[in-house]
């Protein structure tokens, strides 16, 4: 991406910063990681605002899409239809990890994907204090949006801005893959069951 071309698009996102700001908000809910990788190259890249307002609101997001899943799981205990996605052997498993090393668990779920919504719902189900999940939640979340920002920044001021979005690319290319191959891995496991 030339500096025109950063320049065109950062100047477009100024002039509708709240819209900005709300996506950065709302990205956590639709795809954790890709959020946070694209709200730090943002505020990394400085194209929105003030980074640290961008940080902010993705911390707010990411905490908030986050601690409501614990809720699926209190909700679980008493209602039928949660209680199915709770009794799955995921959540159990990740029940062990609630009682015995809840703050482990979390900041582990945090930097692994595919783990944090059986744990955050076995969190909410096997009745974890909430008051301390949602601090480790928070501090999870301040961590991994704290080092891929840090990343960012550092490639950005040695490389150049640039870098910033040749890495944030790569990263989102590496997540899409592993993605792609949890679907796959999935499905053949489906067909296989069924069979």
């Amino acid at each position: 991406m030339d500096a025109g071309a950063l320049t065109e698009a950062s100047q477009a996102m100024q002039g509708h910063l709240w819209a900005v700001y709300l996506g950065i908000f709302f990205g956590p809910f639709v795809q954790e990681d890709a959020a946070v990788i694209g709200g730090a190259s943002l505020a990394a890249a400085g194209m929105v605002g003030q980074p640290l307002a961008v940080l902010i609101v993705l911390l707010a997001g990411l905490s908030v899409s986050d601690l409501w899943k614990y809720w699926i799981g209190a909700a679980a205990r008493t209602h039928p239809w949660a209680r199915k996605q709770a009794e799955g052997p995921r959540v159990r498993k990740a029940g062990e990890l609630c009682r015995n090393r809840l703050g482990q668990a979390v900041f582990v779920a945090r930097f692994v994907p595919g783990t944090r919504i059986a744990l955050y719902i076995a969190a909410g189900y096997f009745k974890a204090p909430f008051p301390r999940f949602a601090v480790f939640i928070v501090a999870s979340a301040i961590l991994l949006i704290g080092a891929v920002y840090l990343l960012l920044k550092l490639l950005g001021e040695l490389i150049g801005d640039r870098a910033i979005f040749i890495v944030s690319l790569g990263m989102l290319s590496v997540l899409a893959v592993f993605i792609l191959a949890k679907v796959i891995a999935s499905r053949l496991s489906r067909r296989k069951t069924a069979a």
